[in-house]
């Protein structure tokens, strides 16, 4: 079998790689990735002399980049790849049009041309929007597509596109839409990472708004197994959510977990200026998957001190891109602290 996967240097897709090839060592991964500020090979530093990991270097928004790809007799194409911090869509919002929907577009066309075996398209719960703080409601797959950035919109472009070539063309397609992840070589601008690798500068931990935006957490690993069943057993042009276990928790409980687990005690958070269009809670109903035999393997605090663990024990992984672009952009969304 010969998988593609796009965006597979950044974090989810690095960690589907080491999950796909540990449980299809006969499989042949092709990984193209753009290498953008979130792309970083050292993610799959220790598979990189593996023949069943070619890397190309190829950006999906430009067709004639990664037609030559699909030349090689693609059989699953998994799309990962993906401008995904909605920070970064507010002050950036091209840039996400360009490889969030003119990436998946050129990606879908490919398939068809080449008669790719399934396409799946990997989707956010952003996508819906945002729940009230006190409602019971779950983002299901009958929930309409009603997104609140120029990232969640341009994601909830691209799932459309992507049920039109199924429908059109006939293409065999499945989309799944996760909930937040957690995990081992998470670009530091996201929440946890940006909390635990703070905490060990002796530094703050910036908050937006109140702290009481409610979310839910997924160890990135469950999410790949979860990505694996859709792949192998979901049915063709549906869509399946993904989802925790675990009752929602606000933004504050989030980071006071963090701090627990690293044995921090004090005031470590700093409340900042909301962002714009700020969503306020999310919470999946996977019931739908759950039926096909999934459930998450992972707990919420074993998932949080796993994380906890793998960044204190590679601090010169993200020291070395806390150094860089990323300053630029921490300056540019929460002033110079």
């Amino acid at each position: 079998m010969k998988v593609l996967v796009t965006g597979g240097a950044g974090f989810i897709g690095s960690n589907f790689i080491h999950y796909w090839l540990k449980k299809y060592p006969k499989d042949q991964v092709f990984n193209v990735d753009a290498l953008k500020y979130a792309g970083n090979l050292e993610n799959l530093k220790d598979i990189e002399a593996d023949p069943n990991y070619p890397f190309i270097k190829g950006d999906i928004s430009k067709y004639d980049e990664i037609e030559p790809i699909f030349k090689k007799e693609i059989d699953i194409v998994v799309n990962f790849a993906a401008q995904s911090h909605v920070d970064r869509s507010l002050y950036d919002p091209y840039e996400f049009i360009t490889t969030n929907i003119i990436g998946t577009k050129n990606l879908l066309e490919l398939s068809t041309r080449y008669k790719v075996k399934k396409f799946h398209q990997v989707s956010t719960d952003e996508v819906f929007g945002d729940l009230a703080l006190n409602s019971k409601d779950k983002f299901s797959e009958r929930t309409l597509l009603k997104p609140s950035n120029e990232y969640s919109a341009t994601k909830a472009s691209a799932e459309m596109i992507v049920m039109a070539y199924n429908f059109t063309y006939k293409l065999p397609t499945t989309i799944s839409n996760c909930t937040n992840n957690i995990g081992p070589n998470q670009y530091p601008e996201k929440l946890v990472p940006l909390a635990i690798t703070n905490i060990m500068e002796g530094k703050k931990v910036p908050i937006y708004g109140s702290g009481k935006n409610v979310r839910d957490w997924l160890h990135v690993l469950d999410h790949c197994s979860a990505i694996d069943l859709v792949i192998k057993a979901g049915k063709v042009g549906e869509r399946y959510m993904i989802g925790s276990d675990h009752e929602e928790i606000s933004n504050i409980q989030l980071i006071k977990k963090i701090l627990k687990i690293m044995k921090k005690d004090g005031d470590w958070m700093e409340f900042v200026t909301d962002r714009l269009g700020h969503d306020r809670k999310y919470a999946v109903d996977w019931s739908k998957i759950k039926k096909l035999g999934w459930k998450p393997k992972y707990k919420l605090d074993d998932s949080i001190r796993l994380t906890v663990d793998w960044y204190m024990k590679n601090e010169d992984w993200w020291k070395k891109i806390k150094s860089g672009e990323f300053r630029k952009h921490y300056e540019k969304v929460y002033g110079n602290r």
